[in-house]
């Protein structure tokens, strides 16, 4: 993921998200998720945190979220608001896309809006794939690439395929023979 987001930038990205999520609120958006209680997920470039607040809300107590990103402001974010609505089920991660996490130990990966922003797409690719259990999912949008780069840039490498093209996101299914 690119770095380069000033502090300025990042609040008028914030403001402008939460003008997004009054008229898509991301509760409905991952509605087109395989999402269910009790589930890890990671959110990929979390920004400051609407779908990993929603997620938190949908996989309960017993679910874990972890909120990644490589911009300071939206780690503090992600902690107050997560803080204010009482949700103990989310972990925020600044990183660059290394995780630590051990092999298959997630279920969902959100990837919303962050895609285009990868430096290095073959290394986060990778790392997903590592990341993601066998029947796991990434559940991705970018409002900045059209269906083709989109899916090209999902399917490069091999690491993922299509599973479903949804209203809002696009699924994916980690690829066995990789």
């Amino acid at each position: 993921m690119s770095a380069s987001l000033t502090d300025t930038h990042f609040r008028f990205m914030a403001l402008s998200l939460k003008i997004r999520d009054a008229f898509k609120p991301p509760r409905k958006v991952l509605q087109e998720t395989d999402i269910k209680a009790g589930d890890t997920v990671l959110d990929f470039g979390c920004g400051p945190g609407s779908y990993s607040l929603a997620a938190a809300k949908l996989i309960g107590k017993k679910g874990q979220v972890y909120s990644l990103d490589i911009h300071p402001m939206a780690i503090k974010s992600v902690k107050r608001r997560a803080k204010r609505q009482g949700l103990k089920n989310i972990e925020p991660v600044f990183s660059d896309g290394d995780t630590g996490f051990p092999d298959k130990s997630i279920d969902l990966i959100l990837v919303y809006d962050v895609f285009h922003e990868f430096d290095e797409p073959k290394k986060i690719l990778a790392e997903m794939h590592r990341l993601l259990k066998d029947d796991g999912t990434i559940s991705l949008h970018d409002h900045h690439l059209n269906d083709r780069e989109i899916i090209s840039g999902m399917t490069r490498g091999h690491y993922f395929q299509l599973a479903k093209k949804n209203a809002n996101t696009y699924s994916f299914k980690k690829n066995q023979t990789r």
